[in-house]
């Protein structure tokens, strides 16, 4: 199994038809294929990996005129490429294997996780699948036997490697000598600090690789001067000893792309592996290094103004931080991808692919992804800022309403404040809150549109004349009404004290934002 020349990359072709092509078809093809047919954490490991063969096929682009001049050139370079480095592609085989380690040897004795369920099963590679610790929700085939193919691994192998998360794993030899952590592991760099990802979307799969290459000019500015560097294949570690190697796989920009985060040795048998820790690439927080797709935002930590990386959530939707997304972040100030920069070419609405995988420890919970069609004037700072208050609209109005709700059953004599009904008023809440948001997500063109026309706003920011004020309202009220009965007298009384509260005055983006503070921290 070669990945350059064999098939195992899920497209869809231009007509909608889906498929499986190799490295090399997906290159040469990537005018035809519409776009890969991946889960969310597969489609960041996929496009690291293109990416990383496409730069370095190209050594570049070197600048911004470079790279708009580079498109033609990237499919010859990459097969030339693919063909010169056809060896490193390979899944199995006594020479070079593709992401694997050399002389990998379980030690003498077994360790606790090898006498784990599933300790030394492939399908720990597959992060969708129940293995080991990984819950059965939606995979009622964990505890038996799994076989996979060897496009299903070659999959499932590139993905883990970007979004392993840590944890206990086992400890093996790796050129006679122990892999590092004693047992324990870190987050792979794509699950670093929950990262939310983010990715130019392009007509077709070869638009968006071009769209998302990165130019030497500008991982200098973020990563330093001599940041390059080479794939981790083109330069693979002997050990964790082989300082240089090691230094170019986690310190580079494209050794970084595709990472060596575990320690991985495939049987023939497609069944059983060799899986110990691998490489330590450290966090945002620790080493300050910036993945590409990332974005970096200014959070208050200990009530201290920090750094951190915009983190995947299942609970607060993607479109209500675009106002961080969207930022073109100059060398290491905050702000959304790199690849932004390339929208400067054509000045024109683009597409915005955002996702990731969302982890509680070293437990995966869920994944996220969402599209969104950003005009060009969201990439101001202005309106960046206009579009920041339109969301927090949104989160004062949402607090109107779960305090429209509390007065609503306290006047019935049920009284959501008790401590006692602590688990009865985090139920009410959590469906509210669904509700009302997901309402409000069918809306946020109508935020986008108030954010790129500014004139619609009006001087005095009068946001309920707009679309995306009323929809917020109308959503308020519908939020409401579900959740408050009001058909006996006693109900309709309770209704409309709740009403009081809701309409008592606008909810406009600072207008409240004292008094919730206040009732929040009481």
């Amino acid at each position: 199994m070669n990945l350059s020349t064999d098939s195992w990359i899920p497209i869809v072709w231009s007509d909608g038809k889906p498929g499986i092509v190799s490295l090399r078809k997906v290159l040469e093809g990537g005018g035809e294929i519409r776009d890969l047919a991946v889960r969310a954490h597969e489609r960041i490991a996929l496009m690291r990996l293109l990416i990383c063969i496409a730069q370095a096929a190209l050594n570049g682009p070197v600048d911004y005129d470079d790279w708009r001049a580079c498109r033609e050139r990237i499919v010859p370079s990459a097969l030339a490429y693919l063909d010169r480095w056809r060896h490193a592609f390979e899944l199995f085989g006594s020479g070079q294997r593709f992401l694997q380690v050399a002389n990998l040897k379980k030690p003498s004795g077994k360790t606790k996780e090898d006498e784990s369920d599933e300790g030394n099963s492939t399908s720990k590679l597959g992060l969708a699948l129940a293995t080991g610790h990984n819950a059965t929700l939606f995979d009622n085939a964990g505890g038996s036997e799994r076989a996979f193919t060897p496009a299903e691994l070659a999959l499932m192998l590139v993905t883990f490697q970007c979004f392993s998360p840590g944890g206990r794993i086992g400890v093996a030899l790796w050129h006679g000598k122990e892999t590092a952590g004693n047992g324990s592991s870190d987050h792979a760099p794509c699950l670093s600090g929950g990262m939310l990802h983010a990715l130019l979307l392009g007509d077709n799969l070869a638009a968006t690789l071009c769209k998302n290459l990165s130019t030497k000019q500008r991982a200098a500015e973020f990563y330093g001067k001599n940041s390059w560097g080479k794939p981790v294949w083109e330069w693979m570690p002997e050990g964790l000893g082989d300082r240089k190697a090691v230094q170019n796989a986690n310190r580079t920009y494209l050794g970084r792309l595709v990472p060596l985060t575990r320690a991985i040795w495939l049987a023939s048998d497609c069944r059983t592996l060799i899986l110990a820790n691998g490489l330590e690439y450290g966090s945002y927080a620790e080493s300050g290094w910036r993945e590409p797709s990332a974005t970096v935002v200014i959070r208050s930590v200990k009530g201290q103004p920090t750094r951190v990386v915009l983190p995947a959530s299942t609970e607060k939707a993607a479109w209500r931080e675009l106002h961080a997304l969207t930022v073109k972040a100059v060398s290491r100030n905050p702000g959304g991808p790199l690849a932004l920069e390339n929208t400067n070419f054509d000045q024109q609405a683009f597409d915005l692919w955002v996702g990731g995988l969302v982890a509680n420890k070293a437990k995966l919970v869920d994944s996220t992804e969402s599209v969104f069609h950003i005009p060009v004037g969201m990439l101001n700072e202005t309106s960046q800022k206009v579009y920041e208050q339109g969301v927090k609209l949104a989160d004062l109005t949402e607090f109107r309403v779960m305090r429209a709700i509390s007065d609503y059953h306290k006047e019935l004599g049920d009284d959501l404040d008790r401590a006692e009904m602590k688990v009865r008023r985090r139920q009410i809440r959590s469906y509210v809150a669904a509700q009302f948001w997901t309402d409000l997500e069918n809306a946020v063109s109508r935020l986008l549109e108030v954010a790129a026309a500014l004139e619609t706003l009006g001087p005095k920011s009068e946001w309920h004349k707009t679309a995306w004020g009323q929809a917020v309202w109308r959503a308020a009220r519908v939020s409401y009404e579900r959740a408050c009965p009001h058909e006996t007298p006693r109900q309709l009384r309770a209704y409309a004290l709740g009403m009081k509260i809701l309409f008592t005055a606008p909810a406009e983006p600072g207008g409240v934002e004292k008094e919730t503070e206040e009732e929040v921290e009481a």
